[in-house]
């Protein structure tokens, strides 16, 4: 009898459970239907940014939590998002991005952003930003500087100038912003190139000194690099670890070459 009054207990234990389950992805399957994209973590600590399409980035508005130390580039003394910084931000629940009329924009407008080609990236290259993110690494943009403090963005032209006095005022800032949106136009999508500049999680990252990468991180899009093209990225980043990446059905891959040297057999 005993016996036959555990499982009895075991049985409404396990009906209970089941009933709680199908309620729970009911609810959840939901929710994932009235929200396009990720369902976000949310987050008490939410920033707001103000999207400039001239730019193609977001412009903080409202900063809240330590995100900031590591996300966005400081431009004249106001912080940019990028469109992957953005859309990180906005599916982890920690960011909400408003329009030029300060109404608020979705997720799935944030997507159609990234669609449009006029960012500088694309669907993989988000999806490499985001898993390189969720796993604690430091990722910005190559070619694009966290922080151009103390010096003066030549109007026209990528390089910077490094200023004469250190109380030497930036450019105004539409000049300015005129610069961010060269830098980020000039970045090209080709076969192999380095897309991210990526530093193990660190506390003591500054963004007006960040250093020497970890590594470079490059796309490859269709085979793997050819020997000749993987070496000109070499030459031109030096001694910073190169490695590769390549995204397929939404799965980020990540490999690395080493140089070795085959004993000649007599």
């Amino acid at each position: 009898m005993a016996v036959v009054s555990l499982y009895l207990k075991i049985g409404k234990v396990v009906q209970t459970m089941r009933s709680t389950l199908k309620t729970g992805t009911r609810t959840m399957m939901k929710r994932i239907a009235t929200h396009p994209g990720p369902y976000p973590v949310y987050n008490l600590d939410i920033s707001k940014a103000r999207w400039i399409d001239d730019l193609a980035m977001a412009e903080v508005v409202e900063k809240k939590g330590k995100m900031w130390v590591t996300m966005g580039i400081v431009r004249n003394g106001n912080t940019y998002c990028s469109i992957e910084e953005t859309l990180f931000l906005v599916e982890i629940g920690a960011l909400h991005v408003l329009d030029g009329n300060d109404i608020h924009l979705s997720l799935k407008e944030l997507y159609e952003k990234l669609s449009d080609g006029k960012s500088g990236c694309d669907w993989e290259l988000f999806e490499v930003y985001r898993h390189l993110k969720s796993l604690g690494y430091v990722v910005g943009r190559h070619g694009v500087p966290w922080s151009v403090k103390g010096q003066k963005i030549k109007s026209g032209t990528c390089s910077l100038e490094s200023s004469q006095e250190s109380n030497e005022l930036l450019e105004p800032e539409q000049e300015n912003k005129n610069s961010i949106m060269e830098l980020f136009d000039n970045m090209q999508i080709t076969e192999v190139a380095p897309a991210f500049h990526v530093y193990l999680p660190n506390s003591k990252f500054r963004k007006s000194s960040p250093g020497d990468p970890s590594f470079i991180l490059c796309m490859s899009r269709g085979g793997p690099p050819s020997r000749v093209e993987i070496e000109a990225v070499e030459r031109k980043h030096g001694a910073i670890p190169l490695k590769f990446c390549h995204v397929e059905n939404g799965r980020v891959s990540f490999f690395s070459f080493a140089k070795v040297e085959l004993p000649v057999l007599p």
